[in-house]
């Protein structure tokens, strides 16, 4: 891992992983924090980087549901910074524009 804990080899991704990675923030996954995770990965795989806030909720929608898509919904399950957390917790690099 990075200093940052942000993976440095994606396919050492695991949904056991991020769980690790996600109790050092004091949060623990459940099974719609790790489909957000795995469309997260899936953007990454299609378009070289990690999705910032609009291009998550967007994927999220297509994937999961419009219901699951929504920023409230992605803030709820990851407090913040959605997209930073979910690619930190994806084992994704920090999205362009999080701060």
């Amino acid at each position: 891992m990075s200093e940052k804990n942000h993976l440095t080899k994606l396919p050492a991704w695991s949904a056991d992983t991020a769980g690790d990675l996600a109790s050092e923030d004091k949060l623990q996954l459940s099974a719609e924090h790790i489909e957000v995770l795995e469309v997260a990965r899936q953007f990454y795989d299609q378009f070289g980087f990690s999705p910032s806030m609009r291009p998550l909720c967007k994927s999220v929608a297509t994937e999961l549901s419009m219901e699951k898509g929504r920023s409230i919904y992605l803030l709820q399950l990851f407090p913040g910074s959605p997209a930073k957390l979910v690619a930190k917790f994806a084992g994704l690099p920090k999205p362009k524009n999080c701060i």
